[in-house]
């Protein structure tokens, strides 16, 4: 049985860094994609950035690109989401989830973590 812990959220003031982290057990998620997603109230679970276990190609959202960096510890089985600069827009539940592409569409992916909760104040 395949499962993702989420780690790392906070409250953050605007401009500080961050990072999340999404440990994996119980099953092989070479073949995956790992990604992260995020939802704020009353808004639709929005993807946020992807990486391959095998090839280390990541992909990300417009509104993090420059601020955000996914990366990957295979020897972990661990994922983790550096966030820097943070916005207040930026707050937000973030889910790691594991699934066979980098889509943006949350309905396609497998695996689910239980979600981290980041808050960033002005």
């Amino acid at each position: 049985q395949v499962q993702l812990v989420d780690s790392g959220g906070g409250l953050v003031q605007a401009g500080d860094s961050l990072k999340l982290s999404c440990a994996a057990s119980g099953g092989d998620l070479s073949a995956y994609v790992m990604s992260w997603f995020r939802q704020a109230p009353g808004h639709r679970r929005e993807f946020v950035a992807a990486i391959s276990w095998l090839s280390g190609v990541s992909k990300y959202v417009d509104s993090v690109r420059g601020r955000f960096t996914i990366s990957r510890d295979n020897a972990k089985n661990t994922i983790y989401l550096h966030m820097n600069s943070l916005k207040t827009e930026d707050t937000a539940v973030y889910y790691c989830a594991a699934g066979l592409g980098p889509y943006i569409d949350y309905e396609k992916y497998y695996y689910w973590g239980q979600g981290t909760q980041v808050t960033v104040s002005s």
